[in-house]
């Protein structure tokens, strides 16, 4: 693919990410601040930010550029989006202070960015009437169908998160994003079941093989809500040995799929990714999800992992004495999660510059022994 004039070429890769990886720590940054993205020699910050929250201003515009910029600059090197997010105004945010950064010296192959599709993007704010907005910018344009729609929000078509994956390049400047990921396709299954979801799901990633060949994207994935943490019987739960064989499917005979994320919600109120064994892994044994994913080479990235705010606010008293160093509940919260064996990127959303002092006060700490952490979890237990 010849990438257009006004989209910045490349993708993080394994030589520049490491030697990324290699100055901050000579930096002061600790080791273990950094994770390998399975199946490949990509070296990941610990944690990432995200920018799904703030409100719909010029003001959490220029903050979101800046928590950006700042943190490319400081060592992490990971920032998810979504077409979706705050209305479209969070990949643009994204693409400014991606600018910023490249501007003081950080190069494109040095850090990874994802984007997701799914719901709705509403590029004039959510309109009056949800089915002719459908009618007019999904059916009109060939991108999606009313059968392909879900409680008038999400859109699980080809078509469709094609061009919320055309959408993200132009907001955030890329040429190529490094992922991108069908957000929350569980919330298709109760309105036509999961046999129907996953023949639209092979489609889907049939459509993102493409992409990868057309170099848009270099990886794909799911990120969910409900699916990795619901019991095995919940219409809702994902196995993560079916989801590869719809990647394999979709990828065709003799192909190599390019599946390698899964985005779930984890924090110490919603552990249920790690606790509840409910994945068979095809290797001979049940495991949780994060375990399951990590024998299978899926990448586990953790969102939520301050419960929407609560954690942040809020002390957990298991949390609060197993580590004293902390200086308030949001670093504990986010350094539980960031210390969980086999989650390699802890996403915390931010559009309040005041958070990335917080943010990078845990980067700048090792995560958790898996002794002290497995110590810490038994108490929360």
């Amino acid at each position: 693919m010849t990438a257009s004039p006004d989209l910045i070429p490349g993708a993080a890769n394994s030589l520049a990410t490491k030697k990324y990886a290699e100055r901050f720590v000579a930096a002061g940054l600790p080791e273990g601040h950094y994770s390998d993205f399975l199946n490949t020699r990509i070296k990941l910050s610990s944690l990432g930010v995200g920018t799904f929250p703030g409100a719909l201003d010029e003001v959490t515009d220029l903050a979101v550029a800046a928590i950006v910029a700042q943190a490319l600059q400081a060592g992490i090197n990971v920032v998810d989006t979504g077409a979706n997010y705050r209305y479209g105004r969070a990949g643009r945010a994204v693409g400014a202070g991606i600018a910023k950064a490249l501007q003081a010296g950080i190069q494109r192959e040095e850090f990874f960015v994802l984007g997701k599709g799914g719901f709705l993007t509403f590029p004039d704010g959510k309109p009056e009437n949800l089915e002719t907005f459908f009618a007019e910018e999904v059916e009109a344009k060939g991108r999606g169908k009313k059968e392909d729609l879900a409680h008038g929000i999400h859109c699980l078509s080809p078509e469709y998160i094609l061009w919320q994956l055309d959408e993200l390049r132009a907001q955030t400047g890329l040429a190529t994003l490094d992922a991108f990921l069908v957000d929350q396709p569980e919330v298709q299954i109760p309105v036509i079941g999961k046999e129907q979801v996953y023949r639209k799901l092979i489609d889907v990633f049939a459509a993102l093989e493409g992409a990868v060949a057309e170099g848009k994207l270099r990886y794909y994935g799911i990120s969910t809500f409900n699916a990795c943490r619901v019991e095995t019987d919940n219409p809702l739960f994902q196995s993560m040995t079916s989801l590869l064989g719809l990647a394999d499917k979709a990828a065709g005979e003799g192909k190599r799929h390019h599946l390698r994320i899964v985005e779930l919600p984890f924090n110490a109120l919603m552990p249920e990714a790690y606790t509840r064994f409910s994945q068979v892994t095809g290797q001979g044994n049940i495991g949780s999800t994060i375990q399951a994913a990590y024998q299978l080479k899926l990448t586990v990235m953790a969102s939520h992992p301050l419960g929407k705010g609560l954690l942040g606010r809020e002390e957990v008293p298991s949390l609060q004495e197993a580590m004293p160093e902390f200086s308030n509940p949001a670093q504990r919260a986010i350094q539980f999660v960031r210390s969980t064996p086999g989650i390699a990127v802890t996403l915390v959303g931010m559009s309040n510059p005041m958070h990335l002092a917080d943010f990078l006060a845990v980067a700048e700490q090792a995560p958790l022994a898996k002794e002290r952490f497995l110590a810490m979890f038994e108490k929360e237990k």
